[in-house]
C-alpha cells in the first residue's frame, strides 16, 4: 500500500510539474511575441436586433441609416480600426435567420458607400451564404469572409475559386438552438478537433489564408467560455491567426449582474487575457478601448510601442 501511495504521489507531482512547465512555456512564448501584428476589427451591424443596441445601423422601421453608418465608419477608422466587419444578419443566441434577399437589401447600400468613400479599407463580411459573398465581391472586390456556420461545400468551393481570406468559427447548430448543444466532454478539445477538420477542408479546396475563431458565446455555457479562454493557447498549434469575439457578450455580463451596455470594462479584461493567450485579432464594438488594451498588453510584456 505504501509503494502504491508513493507511486500515486509521484504521478500527481509529475502531472503538476508538466502542467506548470506548459504554462511557463506559453507565457514565455507569448511574452516574446507581444510585438506581433495585432489587429482590431470594428463591428458594424446592419441589423435592428443585434444584442448590443449601440452597434445597430438600421432604424426601428428596418431602413438603413446612412448618416449613422457614415459617422460610425469614420469614427472607427479614426480610432484605429484595422478591419471593418459588416453583418446584416443577426446571430445573437435565439435569433431567427433572415432570408437572403433581406440580408442583401441591408448590405448592398453599405458596400456601395464603402466602395465609393473608403476604397482600400480592409473589409470583412459576416455571412454564411456563398451567394452573398459573390454579390459583395462584384461591388468591393476581395474581402474577408467571416462565416459563423463553419463552412459548407459551396462556400469552400467559392473561397478556393476567389482566393478570399476566411474566418472559420466553431459553433454547433444554429443561433436559434445552439445554446441547447453544449454537451462537451471537454470544450477546448472539441474546438481543437473542429479546427483539425477545418484545416483539412481548407487544404482540400486550396484555401491557404484562413483565420481561426474559437466561437466564444456560440454553443457554449458561461463556464465553457471561460475554460476556452483560459486554454485557447493550444489553438496556436495550427499556425493561423486567432480571432476572438468577446465584446460585451453574456458570459461576461451575466455573472456580474449587468447588461451589455455596462460590459465594456469586462470586455477589456477578457480581451487582455485573450491577447496573453495568443489572440491576433480583437473583434469589438469599441475600437478606441481595444486599441488601448493592446497598448497596455504590450507594455505589460515589455514592448513599448
Amino acid at each position: 500500500m505504501e509503494v502504491l501511495s508513493n507511486a500515486q504521489n509521484l504521478f500527481r507531482i509529475t502531472k503538476i510539474f508538466n502542467f506548470c512547465l506548459f504554462l511557463f512555456k506559453i507565457n514565455v512564448i507569448m511574452g516574446n511575441k507581444a510585438d506581433r501584428n495585432i489587429q482590431v476589427m470594428g463591428i458594424v451591424n446592419l441589423t435592428d436586433d443585434s444584442f448590443f443596441a449601440g452597434s445597430r445601423n438600421l432604424r426601428a422601421d428596418g431602413t438603413f441609416d446612412e448618416e449613422l453608418f457614415r459617422g460610425r465608419i469614420v469614427n472607427m477608422l479614426e480610432s484605429g480600426s484595422d478591419i471593418l466587419d459588416l453583418g446584416a444578419c443577426s446571430t445573437r443566441p435565439g435569433s431567427e435567420s433572415i432570408c437572403e434577399e433581406e440580408e442583401w437589401r441591408r448590405l448592398e447600400p453599405a458596400l456601395n458607400i464603402l466602395a465609393s468613400e473608403h476604397a482600400g479599407v480592409k473589409i470583412s463580411i459576416d455571412t454564411f451564404r456563398p451567394s452573398v459573398v459573390s454579390r459583395a465581391f462584384d461591388i468591393i472586390g476581395p474581402f474577408i469572409v467571416n462565416d459563423v456556420s463553419g463552412g459548407c461545400e459551396d462556400m469552400w468551393r467559392l473561397l478556393g475559386q476567389l482566393q478570399l481570406p476566411y474566418i472559420a468559427m466553431h459553433t454547433r447548430g444554429t443561433p436559434k438552438n445552439m445554446q441547447t448543444l453544449t454537451d462537451y466532454d471537454n470544450v477546448t478539445e472539441a474546438v481543437r478537433e473542429f479546427f483539425e477538420g477545418i484545416a483539412a477542408e481548407a487544404d482540400r479546396h486550396g484555401v491557404k489564408d484562413w483565420i481561426l475563431d474559437p466561437g466564444f458565446g456560440f454553443a457554449k455555457t458561461v463556464e465553457q467560455n471561460w475554460q476556452l479562454l483560459r486554454e485557447m493557447a493550444v489553438l496556436q498549434e495550427f499556425g493561423k491567426d486567432i480571432l476572438v469575439g468577446l465584446s460585451r457578450k453574456s458570459f461576461l455580463f451575466r455573472p456580474l449582474g449587468i447588461t451589455p451596455a455596462d460590459a465594456l470594462p469586462a470586455t477589456q479584461v477578457a480581451d487582455f487575457i485573450a491577447l496573453q493567450n495568443g489572440a491576433d485579432i480583437l473583434r469589438v464594438h469599441d475600437v478606441s478601448e481595444a486599441v488601448r488594451t493592446v497598448k497596455l498588453y504590450r507594455l505589460f510584456n515589455g514592448v513599448n510601442n
